[in-house]
This record gives C-alpha cells, sequence and structure tokens, in this order.
C-alpha cells in the first residue's frame, strides 16, 4: 500500500493539494475542458470532423499526473488515450489528410496509447472497435495494428515485459465451476448498472448545485480526503490494491484503516470492501467534480477486482469452493465489459494485463454476462450517454451514423418566398408565377409561422380574376403536418417525417420564428452523398 505508518495523516491534505494544483493548471494555463477524455474523442469524431485541439496532446497528461499523484482517485488512461488520438489528429491535420483518414489517425493514436499503457496489443485494436466505434475494414487493420504493436514494442522495451498486474497465484480453470462465474457476471453487470448511473447522477448533481471553481476544489477535496482516510485503497488509481487481490494477499488493504479497530474476519473484509465499491465512484466524481482530471478505466478496473473478491469470498461462506485469486481477476473485465459496453476489450486486456490466458473461459462468460445485464437497462456506455442524449454519437449501425452526421444546416432550405397572412389572392398569384416552389410559409410581421400555403390548394381558383380580391392568403393558408425544430437531430427529422407522411415540412426556432424548409428529398440526397463517403473502403 501507498500508506505508510507515520505518512498516513498526510493523506487528509495531499489529495486537495493535487486537486487544486490541476483546477488552477486547467484554468490559467490550458483555459479549456479537458474532462471525459473518451468521450471527448466520440465527440470529436462524431461532430467536429476528427479535429482534436493541439493542446489535448499534453494537457491532459499534465493535469492527470497533478491529480493522481497526489491521490485523486482517478485513472490516467483516458488522458493518455486523450492524448494518443490528439497526436493522431494533429499530424493528420498537418498533412492535410481528408476526413477519413483522420479518423482512422486518431484511432491508431487511441490503439497505441491502451497498447502500450498495459502492453496489450489486441486491446488497443479492439478497444478503437468497441468503444470508439470504428468499423475494421481492410484499410483500418493495418494501421491500427501497427500502431498498437509499435506502442507495446517500445513499452516492453522502457519498463519491461512484465505484465501490469503479475499474477503469482492462480488455480486451475474447471467447467464445473463455470455456472459460479456466470453468477459473478450478472453481479458485475448489476454493478456495472450501479456505476454507469451513479457516476452520471452525481457528476449532473455537483455540477448542477456547486457553481464557483473555488468552491468546488473544497468541497471536492474535503470529500476525497475523508474518504481516503477512512478507506486508504481509494487513494489513487487503487492498482496496488488489485495485485494484492489477484495474489491472495486480502489484509493489507485493511492494515492502515481505521476499520482494523473491528478485526480482520470475513464480515469485516466483506463490509469493508463493499463499502469501498460503493464510495468509489464518491471519491471519482469528487476528484474530477472539484476540479481534477481523471479517467474511468482505472475505478472500473478497480471496483470489478473487488467486486471479484467479494462474490467469492461470499461463496466461501455458502459453501462454495472458488478461487478469490481467479474471481478478483475476472470481475475487472466484467466490470470492464459493462462500463464501457465493451466485452472485447475486457475479455482481451485482462488476459494481456495479467498473463491470465488459462481463465479466457471465464473471461468471456463474466464479460459477456455482464455485458448482457447492463445492456437490458441502459442503451450506451458511460463514455457515449451524454452525447447519445444529445443526439450526436456514431454507431455501428451505418444509417443511424450517417443521420448523425447530417446537421440541419446541411439540409435547411432557404429559398422560398414568404407569405403575409393579408395578402391578396391577386398578389400571391403575381408571387406564384415568379416562383419555381410549389409551397409557400405564411409569416406575420415578426417572422413567426403562421401556416403554409400549397400551389394545388389554389389551382382552381387562380385563374379567376373576379376572385382576386376576395380571398386573402390567411383564407387559403392550411396548418404544416408538423414543423420541426432547428435543433432537433437528423434521426428525429426522420421520424417526424414517416409520422406524418409530410414531404416537406417547414423549420423554426424555439420562439417559431421561420427558418426554412426541410424536405424528404434533399435529405436522402445528402444521406447518399455522406453514405458514399462514409463507406469507401
Amino acid at each position: 500500500m501507498l500508506i505508510h505508518g507515520e505518512h498516513y495523516f498526510w493523506y487528509l491534505l495531499t489529495p486537495m493539494i493535487g486537486i487544486a494544483l490541476a483546477a488552477v493548471f486547467v484554468r490559467y494555463v490550458v483555459k479549456d475542458d479537458i474532462s471525459h477524455g473518451i468521450t471527448k474523442i466520440l465527440y470529436a469524431i462524431s461532430q467536429r470532423k476528427s479535429i482534436i485541439k493541439a493542446h489535448n496532446m499534453w494537457s491532459s497528461i499534465v493535469g492527470s499526473a497533478l491529480t493522481i499523484g497526489f491521490g485523486g482517485s482517478v485513472g490516467a488512461e483516458a488522458p493518455i488515450v486523450l492524448t494518443g488520438a490528439a497526436i493522431g489528429s494533429n499530424l493528420a491535420k498537418a498533412f492535410r489528410l481528408n476526413q477519413r483518414t483522420m479518423m482512422l489517425m486518431i484511432a491508431c493514436g487511441a490503439a497505441g496509447a491502451i497498447g502500450g499503457i498495459f502492453k496489450a496489443p489486441i486491446a488497443g485494436l479492439v478497444f478503437t472497435m468497441e468503444v470508439l466505434l470504428i468499423d475494421l475494414t481492410m484499410t483500418s487493420v493495418a494501421p491500427l495494428l501497427i500502431s498498437s504493436v509499435t506502442a507495446t514494442a517500445l513499452s516492453y522495451i522502457f519498463s519491461g515485459s512484465t505484465p501490469l498486474f503479475m499474477l503469482s497465484l492462480y488455480e486451475p480453470f474447471t467447467v464445473g465451476r463455470l455456472p459460479f462465474y456466470f453468477v459473478l457476471g450478472v453481479v458485475c453487470g448489476l454493478v456495472s448498472l450501479y456505476f454507469t448511473r451513479g457516476m452520471n447522477f452525481l457528476e449532473q448533481n455537483f455540477k448542477r448545485r456547486v457553481q464557483d471553481w473555488r468552491v468546488k476544489v473544497l468541497v471536492g477535496g474535503l470529500v476525497l480526503s475523508v474518504l481516503i482516510f477512512i478507506f486508504p485503497p481509494l487513494y489513487g488509481e487503487g492498482y496496488e490494491v488489485i495485485v494484492e487481490l489477484i495474489n491472495g494477499d486480502t489484509l493489507s488493504s485493511l492494515s492502515h484503516s481505521p476499520f482494523s479497530v473491528l478485526g480482520s474476519d470475513t464480515w469485516v473484509l466483506l463490509l469493508y470492501f463493499t463499502l469501498i465499491i460503493l464510495l468509489k465512484i464518491v471519491a471519482s466524481v469528487a476528484t474530477n467534480g472539484g476540479g481534477g482530471v481523471g479517467g474511468i478505466f482505472a475505478p472500473s478496473l478497480f471496483i470489478g477486482c473487488l467486486t471479484g473478491f467479494v462474490v467469492a469470498r461470499a461463496m466461501t461462506l455458502t459453501g462454495i469452493s472458488v478461487s478469490e485469486s481467479n474471481f478478483a481477476l475476472v470481475g475487472m473485465a466484467g466490470l470492464m465489459s459493462g462500463v464501457m459496453h465493451a466485452p472485447l476489450t475486457g475479455i482481451f486486456l485482462i488476459a494481456e494485463l495479467t498473463g491470465g490466458y488459462h481463465l479466457f473461459m471465464p473471461l468471456m462468460a463474466v464479460s459477456v454476462t455482464s455485458y448482457i445485464v447492463i445492456r437490458v437497462f441502459e442503451p450506451h456506455s458511460l463514455y457515449a450517454m451524454r452525447l447519445a442524449q444529445k443526439g450526436e454519437l456514431l454507431t455501428h449501425n451505418k444509417d443511424r451514423s450517417v443521420l448523425t452526421l447530417l446537421k440541419m444546416d446541411n439540409v435547411l432550405e432557404t429559398d422560398l418566398i414568404t407569405l403575409a397572412p393579408d395578402m391578396t389572392l391577386g398578389e400571391l398569384c403575381k408571387i406564384i408565377s415568379e416562383s419555381k416552389r410549389n409551397i409557400f410559409p405564411v409569416v406575420d410581421s415578426d417572422g413567426h409561422l403562421l401556416g403554409i400555403l400549397l400551389l394545388d390548394e389554389v389551382r382552381n381558383i387562380m385563374f379567376q380574376p373576379r376572385l382576386y380580391k376576395r380571398f386573402r392568403v390567411s383564407q387559403l393558408m392550411t396548418s404544416p403536418a408538423a414543423i420541426l425544430r432547428h435543433d432537433m437531430s437528423m434521426e428525429e427529422v426522420m421520424t417526424v417525417f414517416e409520422d406524418t407522411g409530410a414531404w416537406n415540412l417547414p423549420v423554426t426556432d424555439e420562439e417559431r420564428r421561420y427558418l426554412g424548409f426541410v424536405s424528404k428529398s434533399k435529405i436522402f440526397n445528402s444521406y447518399r452523398r455522406v453514405l458514399v463517403h462514409f463507406s469507401e473502403e
């Protein structure tokens, strides 16, 4: 453990120092939001034409080093992945590569970061496929593999070939214990659901309730410091605790905690680790919400390891003999699969991370089960949830991805002639003779949409001059089948078109001011152009 004897009480202070330093660095040096690194990559791919700001090539590393170095309860992996992706994006921008190649360069940077951090080249490849949603084609597999393998090789050169979590104690897997791993998978799925919803809920409430950045530093630092004082394993990434548990050392984590006065029997350990599982998300939100910089990669591994141990110890109490070490190891894959919606990443990362290739079957059973369980409740990972709620997330569904890439501004038609409600039929006929469209929006003096007038509705009277002064536009206009808002996603727009059966619909702002029209034909033409670009090999 990082906490020893007389140094223990320093950890009431150091986490707050780290959060304060990181917050000052972000506010006065970076002057930009660098939190939620993976979400930022997904946003760049979906909405910013794969452009990531240049400062992300270094700012996230500095911010996370200050945060985690002083005890912040988050991980450095997401900031490093953002750094790798930013390097790829800015290299592509410097060489003026096209958008598709820039997207591939971002993926290569991310794959290299994962491969280098964990010495896990296969995990780097599948991470881009599952989390960054990059389709694997013949033109993308080779660069991704080269990047991941190169980063892993360099990691071997500078830090040796020993796995990050060296596994020295394990029991051989037997098929008869497979049902117990499925039970662990279900538990991991439910804990992943708690992690995802709890983290999102706490982040939103912390951000809404605490506005001043100095107060955020104070509140976040105090909460984190108190939690670390009571539960020392919450200090930093928690990787030392993981190594202890997967190698059978279950008492070191308890020895420096106030809980140690209760003894070290099984019930105390179960209570202690269960509370840590529940409070880890509070510590992580306090770290990031207070101004620190870090990701959820390490917290998900940490909680997964503790979940596996708690489930194994609980089974042992009921008379079921299982390996606590194996369950702790496999639990990491279960949590990662559930939180990130990435079962393949969980399987290969933990196998490569620990050298536990002999546990492939349990890894697969737990990862897939956890993923299935959380998908019942949450369609998106914690990374993608924020973008999905805004309709800004690319998916592996190409139809949906193409619609995500289309924006209202791309399909909005503004060349229609507007009519005033008090115009006579005679004035209308003059406008029709000069127009190339057969639909006319009717707006008041303030630009608010009142209705629409279709050429077909007046065709039978427009050639009768005796009626020119009898009818006015307000008498001839009709209500549109629906009105689109300018901030709607293209998927929502297509849903409205399908529900109404309309071919043209007006678009307004929040105050119902007319902005233009959208037609199905314009959407289909734009869709085909984007699909060709999106699908090119």
